[in-house]
């Protein structure tokens, strides 16, 4: 039986949210270890970000190209919700932990503070996009 398309929407949605809640979980049990793992924490905390949000594209059946620029999914957010897209243009700053952390010589060092306002800041995108989902 071919499940309605609301329905096949809604469950890549909660995809979506459940790949974004696994990488916040990682984000928030990997600074327990200090700064053995700061950006990585970063890096987990973007790809949380990243993800909320395209869970709230895809739940609103905006199709968005793939990228990490977090600019480009709130500017497709925008005519959607231009309230939520504004409060958090702030979350902007994780985009460089997206792809520039994971290379040797791609990002300068990242903070203990660094680590701790990148999660407080994905944390931020999950209970707003959770709130109007």
């Amino acid at each position: 039986m071919k499940k309605p398309p609301d329905r096949v929407r809604d469950e890549f949605a909660r995809q979506w949210l459940a790949k974004a809640e696994e990488d916040l979980n990682a984000a928030k049990s990997l600074i327990t270890y200090g700064s053995t793992f700061l950006s990585t924490v970063c890096f987990h905390s973007q790809q949380a970000a990243e993800k909320y949000l395209k869970a709230f594209l895809t739940r609103h059946q905006v199709e968005f190209p793939k990228t990490h620029d977090i600019d480009e999914l709130l500017d497709l957010i925008m005519p959607i919700n231009g309230k939520l897209s504004e409060s958090l243009r702030d979350v902007i700053a994780l985009t460089n932990y997206g792809v520039d952390v994971r290379y040797p010589g791609g990002f300068p060092g990242v903070t203990a503070s660094d680590a701790q306002q990148a999660i407080q800041l994905a944390d931020r995108v999950r209970r707003l996009v959770l709130e109007l989902l």
